[in-house]
């Protein structure tokens, strides 16, 4: 196992600089910090009873509204949600929340505490197709509300692009397993190697089930036509899965070129740096006042000394050569690489479930449900924003519509 690949580039807090961090937050009455999570969870609330060291309290803030707490600590851009509306942003810096989340949870683990509890079973099964955040969000939302689930996984391994996608460096396996046992404490069954569509029909699991969540995510790369003939051209999903299902333990060039500006793209060059490769090369579409990655991100892969070149497409490849023009101005860039990587977005890729498509976001009659009365999504393929916290989003909000359609029915 690489030691660099899987110790974390962000330190979490000990117990005296903690206590200095949390006095800063102003406890706000009516706190803008709180208005902005995606997964409903009140950092105003856990920050105060933090403070105050009731970490009990702490944790089930967190625990009741978010089954990933633990994993959202470490992965969530909090400078797009939380953190943007800090009113100490105004005086120095605002509050970090990530990493204060990140100790209460890690405190959580260290005493051992039981927050989520199984709902009184209500005599209802749900099917789950898929197992990434957002699917386990969703289990964990119906095991409290009294609902046998039963989640399938086509992977040999649990957690998605939690797994397979997010460098160790960013989020350790034992922490997804972690959160992943506490989602199997709520008695929820987990069912891996099976592909939903091959290995098992949809027509089963609604036949057995009273309702069928499809949560698969976006799992495959995007590649553009140009590339399709070369050899030294991967792309980004499949490189951070190969990456990560070796420890780090992989063999790279010295000279590497990757395409993309997204979060996806950080977690590509950040891990080519940290593995040793000497020189790695970003070019990304976007300029810099237009970039979609996360600037904690993108700091990161500065500060490691990856060259970020901003404004480029590509127009021609050749071998191991790649020609980018500038989107405004009049200008060509050359680079030649020994491995490019294309980090230009994702894309489901199962088209054996029966859920119809358009540009890439299942077709709903409303934000989840879809033409098929037992038939729900979630995660990537929702619509909404992509991160891990939206995903925990969309799978309370798929719950608490299943909950609401099935407790229609008694």
């Amino acid at each position: 196992m690489s030691e660099k690949y899987t110790e974390s580039l962000e330190k979490g807090y000990t117990p005296i600089n903690i206590t200095s961090e949390l006095s800063r937050c102003m406890l706000c009455l009516d706190a803008p910090c709180s208005k902005e999570c995606p997964a409903g969870t009140n950092p105003a609330k856990f920050i105060r009873s933090a403070r105050f060291r009731n970490f009990k309290g702490a944790a089930t803030t967190i625990r009741l509204n978010n089954a990933l707490g633990s994993i959202c600590a470490r992965v969530c851009p909090t400078e797009k949600y939380c953190q943007k509306g800090c009113v100490r942003a105004g005086l120095d810096d605002p509050i970090d929340i990530g990493r204060i989340q990140r100790y209460i949870t890690d405190q959580e683990e260290k005493l051992n505490m039981q927050i989520l509890k199984k709902g009184p079973a209500n005599g209802k099964k749900v099917a789950i197709v898929g197992s990434g955040p957002s699917a386990l969000q969703a289990s964990a939302s119906l095991a409290v509300m009294g609902y046998k689930v039963k989640v399938y996984e086509k992977e040999s391994k649990l957690g998605g692009y939690l797994r397979y996608g997010i460098p160790t460096y960013r989020l350790p396996n034992q922490v997804l397993d972690k959160e992943i046992q506490r989602i199997k404490d709520l008695d929820v069954e987990f069912i891996t190697n099976t592909k939903v569509g091959e290995t098992i029909s949809m027509e089963q699991l609604k036949k057995e089930n009273d309702a069928v969540i499809v949560a698969i995510g976006y799992s495959y790369g995007k590649k553009l036509p140009m590339f399709n003939s070369l050899d030294n051209v991967e792309v980004a999903t499949d490189f951070l899965k190969r990456v990560k299902e070796a420890d780090g333990n992989v063999e790279l060039p010295s000279n590497i070129l990757v395409i993309g500006g997204g979060d996806v793209a950080m977690d590509v060059v950040t891990t080519c740096k940290i593995l040793g490769v000497k020189n790695v090369t970003d070019v990304v579409y976007e300029e810099f006042d237009e970039f979609r990655a996360s600037k904690k991100e993108l700091e990161a892969a500065q500060k490691l000394g990856v060259s970020i070149i901003d404004g480029y497409k590509p127009i021609e490849v050749s071998d191991k050569n790649v020609v980018f023009a500038h989107r405004k101005i009049d200008a060509l860039l050359k680079i030649k690489a020994d491995l490019i990587i294309l980090a230009i977005g994702q894309y489901q890729g199962n088209d054996t479930l029966g859920v119809d498509f358009d540009k890439n976001e299942a077709v709903t009659l409303d934000e989840y449900r879809t033409s098929d009365p037992k038939v729900f999504v979630c995660g990537d393929i929702a619509k909404g924003d992509k991160t891990v916290v939206c995903a925990v989003k969309k799978g309370k909000e798929v719950a608490a519509a299943i909950d609401t359609l099935l407790e229609g029915d008694k």
